[in-house]
């Protein structure tokens, strides 16, 4: 099994002026009718595209299949996305996009406009002369949710792009005559070494069984095989222009084909679409995407897409994208502060993607085509590892249909796979990247939360043999010695603390599927991850083979012995020490009661911030030796309320909102994540947080804005805090539909239900708040830490 991320990687006045009026906001009218701002034209999908966050300004649709933008660079790290803010060229523009990743793919299908004589090279960032690239400024851009707008100085081309679902739409003003190159050999490429980033040694976008087909002058298909992250992904494609090119030119490994060829095969393809009447109105183009056939993208171009009406498409993608931020609303704070929150739901709607055709075919992750059952749907780019902590929990509030859909799909991936519960499906390929298999902490809550639909008597057995029968990735001593030995097993530490949170998971499901033994099994193995906790350092750390401590021991460090391999995935022992999101009770006892891990916390937070050379650039965002840019940190802070102590969880947040977050292109920490960095931040800013989402608790942070209205389940869910500011960070009291609450936690049923949270804010904590034992969030019956 792959473990991490980083590991994988080695113009005319008059375009001008078209332009301009072209990029004004259309929803200030909607915000202004409305009665002030709404969240629509707060997003500012620049924010996470700079720094290492990994974003795309791509126009989408929530959850869509199509994400169509621009591509700045296809094979560096801070790329992943296929785009950086501090890029100065275009490639062009390709159809699907991952957003905060921290590996690349996908890049399918990129559009290249141009005038003049075609060229077939896309350069380097290092050096662009001489290739399809073109320079662009950010003052000449435009992104907004379901668009991305963009002038081309030096060729004045102007530039729109929209999205539906499973289509890309464009739309290019061109100055005269004028061509489309469609660069089908362009994708994402493994990592350049970082010594020779000019040379650009990375090698070519891996691409198998390509082919190209012209139908007619104006309709052109494809299909490959990509074998990049996703070793073996097939995408196909239709593309149809709004008037026919008046010569269609095949290029094979940069060669030209005789005239006349309709069709090539190969790794290497490109397409010259010449239009020397482009400056006589506008180009249009749509490109269809499936996974199944060119049957399902030409599909998908006349279900989604049947005429050019780029204004009702971009209108529909930006009505999808009202819908989907008026889940949540909210006053107070400040501009910059509402734009993160607008942009932090957006970006908490970025994936996972559709993966399905009109009719309901999708690729399942045994690569054959399967039909979906009626009103269910398939979807791709799972980010598990990071999700299931916040993102889906978020889902589970203010969508839970979706939610519970993604639950029911990721059970059929279950039963399709051969390898079992998802770990990071991407269009129906397992990457295996990261650890664990946390689909299945995604498929209990869902279940403890009341979703229906899942096939519990079939996803048992599949579950079953994980949890007993399996023995690869370190499974089988897991399961004999109670933890995986540092010196046999990649990354044994971080692995048994995250096999034990997915046994707590598995528990639920075998409980709902009946199997009430196997769920007492499970429950039982899930203190595993105290069989790592060294009560003479008060940390968890790495063991070997025969019960040993592995040496040396260094809580900043990876591992023991970083030249043969890490210990921790992505974090160190100061971190992973705190990662028993379902048994925090067991880490009070083990570090000797209330006042010790209190103490404990606090020196995480106020350690030295040193990591050594080794550090993947994913530990990020430190305040001390908490790392906010990963996710293994993100529950950390809310920890304090097991101590009854809330008032430090509710200072520690405000802070954490307030650093590692800006409206800016850098104003991430760390890799978006798909979602799961921005989830964070929008749960936060309501007060709420899910330490463990597999048990449905909510504990109390401290709200960002002074009220906050939620579209759930059960009605509508009010937050409001009175008194709040950015002085003002501390609970000192809270009322649940008019009464007092005296305690720091609720469960998800009450929000659910809908009702009116206060909490009352002072500019002084009130450690009386949270502070009495059945204050406390529940504590799960796992039995007394030894």
């Amino acid at each position: 099994m792959k473990s991490s991320r980083r590991g994988m990687l080695k113009g005319s006045v008059g375009v001008a002026g078209v332009m301009a009026s072209r990029l004004a906001r259309p929803g200030a009218a909607l915000a202004a009718a409305a009665g002030g701002e709404d969240m629509l034209g707060l997003v500012d999908p620049m924010i996470g595209t700079g720094g290492h966050g990994h974003v795309t300004p791509a126009a989408t649709t929530p959850f869509g299949m199509v994400q169509l933008g621009p591509d700045t660079d296809n094979a560096r790290w801070d790329a992943c996305s296929g785009y950086h803010h501090d890029d100065t060229t275009l490639l062009g523009f390709s159809h699907n996009h991952l957003s905060g990743t921290g590996v690349g793919d996908l890049l399918d299908v990129l559009v290249v406009p141009r005038t003049g004589p075609v060229v077939l090279s896309p350069g380097t960032l290092a050096q662009p002369q001489g290739s399809y690239r073109q320079r662009f400024d950010h003052q000449d851009e435009v992104a907004e949710p379901g668009y991305y707008a963009v002038l081309l100085r030096e060729s004045g081309i102007g530039v729109e792009l929209t999205a539906t679902a499973r289509v890309g739409l464009h739309r290019y003003r061109f100055p005269g005559a004028g061509h489309l190159l469609i660069d089908f050999a362009h994708g994402a490429r493994d990592e350049p070494d970082a010594a020779s980033l000019a040379d650009d040694p990375s090698g070519p976008t891996k691409v198998t069984e390509g082919s190209l087909k012209l139908v007619a002058p104006d309709l052109i298909v494809g299909s490959r095989r990509v074998h990049q992250w996703a070793d073996g992904r097939q995408i196909h494609f239709a593309l149809r222009l709004s008037r026919p090119a008046a010569q269609v030119q095949f290029f094979c490994n940069d060669a030209a084909l005789p005239a006349g060829t309709a069709e090539v095969a190969g790794a290497n393809l490109k397409a010259a679409l010449m239009l020397p009447d482009a400056g006589a109105a506008p180009v249009m183009v749509k490109v269809g995407l499936s996974g199944v056939d060119v049957a399902g993208a030409l599909a998908a171009l006349d279900a989604e897409v049947p005429g050019w009406d780029f204004a009702m498409v971009r209108g529909a993608a930006r009505a999808a994208w009202a819908e989907r931020l008026g889940a949540v609303r909210v006053q107070g704070g400040t501009r910059d502060q509402r734009a993160i929150m607008a942009t932090a739901l957006y970006h908490t709607a970025a994936a996972p993607n559709l993966f399905a055709d009109p009719d309901g075919r999708y690729r399942g992750m045994d690569s054959a085509v399967h039909t979906l059952p009626a009103g269910e749907a398939n979807y791709s780019t799972y980010s598990l590892w990071d999700t299931y902590r916040a993102l889906h929990p978020l889902l589970s509030l203010i969508d839970a249909p979706r939610n519970a859909a993604f639950a029911r799909n990721l059970a059929r991936m279950t039963l399709e796979s051969p390898f079992g519960p998802p770990v990071w499906p991407l269009q129906g390929i397992e990457t295996h990247c990261m650890i664990a298999w946390h689909s299945v902490a995604v498929m209990a809550e869902a279940v403890n939360k009341g979703a229906t639909g899942l096939d519990l008597a079939r996803l048992w057995p599949a579950l079953r043999h994980l949890a007993f029968a399996r023995n690869d990735s370190g499974l089988e001593p897991y399961r004999r010695l109670g933890y995986i030995p540092a010196d046999t097993v990649r990354e044994a530490a971080s692995k048994t603390l995250e096999y034990a949170y997915d046994d707590w998971a598995m528990a639920a499901l075998a409980e709902a599927a009946g199997a009430q033994g196997d769920a007492q099994a499970l429950r039982a193995r899930s203190r595993n991850w105290r069989n790592l906790f060294d009560k003479g350092t008060g940390f968890v750390r790495p063991r070997l083979a025969n019960g040993a401590w592995a040496e040396p021991f260094d809580p900043r460090a990876l591992g023991h012995d970083t030249n043969h391999w890490r210990d921790f995935t992505e974090c160190n022992a100061w971190q992973a020490t705190f990662m028993a999101q379902h048994d925090p009770q067991g880490l009070i006892d083990l570090m000797g009661g209330d006042a010790a891990f209190e103490a404990k916390l606090d020196g995480l937070f106020t350690a030295d911030s040193t990591l050594p050379g080794d550090a993947p650039p994913d530990v990020s965002g430190l305040v001390g030796q908490y790392a906010h840019g990963n996710e293994p940190s993100h529950h950390v802070a809310y920890l304090y309320a097991w101590s009854g102590s809330p008032w430090k969880t509710q200072a520690r947040v405000r802070s954490l909102m307030a650093t590692m977050y800006r409206a800016a292109p850098d104003g991430l920490a760390g890799n978006e994540d798909c979602g799961q960095m921005s989830a964070w931040f929008v749960l936060s800013a309501l007060g709420l947080y899910p330490v463990d989402p597999v048990s449905g608790v909510w504990v109390f942070g401290s709200p960002l804005f002074t009220r906050a209205e939620l579209a759930v389940p059960g009605g509508r869910l009010v937050i409001e805090a009175p008194g709040n500011s950015e002085q003002a960070v501390y609970v000192r009291a809270v009322r649940w539909n008019g009464k007092p609450w005296p305690r720091s936690w609720i469960s998800h049923a009450e929000l659910a239900r809908g009702g009116h949270l206060v909490f009352e804010m002072d500019t002084r904590p009130n450690p009386a708040f949270g502070r009495a034992r059945d204050a406390r969030p529940p504590v799960n019956a796992l039995g007394a830490a030894r």
